[in-house]
């Protein structure tokens, strides 16, 4: 399917070209597609972009991904503001194995 409109559209710059050929979509055109999917999909709970973001960025933690390459991923300047934003989960707690643990007694 994104092999068809690559074929079809040509994007220049941004995959999803807004209006403007070679502009990237608009946030109120992309907040639109979002509302737009979630009545499409029958979905009640609120649902923002921003929401998209920090569900990305904790997944990818989740995963093990390196928070600097999370950081890359989302254009923070500081790594700082990428601990802030991707919230340390429980099963990544769970999963770290202490030192201790593999010492015999």
């Amino acid at each position: 399917m994104m092999r068809n409109y690559y074929r079809a559209y040509h994007p220049k710059k941004w995959l999803f070209e807004g209006q403007v050929r070679g502009e990237k979509y608009s946030e109120r055109s992309l907040q639109m597609v979002l509302k737009h999917s979630l009545k499409k999909a029958n979905i009640k709970k609120p649902a923002t972009l921003h929401w998209l973001r920090h569900s990305y960025a904790t997944h990818l933690l989740e995963a093990g991904t390196d928070l600097r390459y999370i950081q890359e991923l989302l254009g923070h300047k500081s790594s700082k503001t990428t601990e802030i934003y991707t919230h340390v989960s429980n099963h990544s707690i769970r999963s770290i194995k202490s030192p201790l643990d593999s010492l015999e007694l």
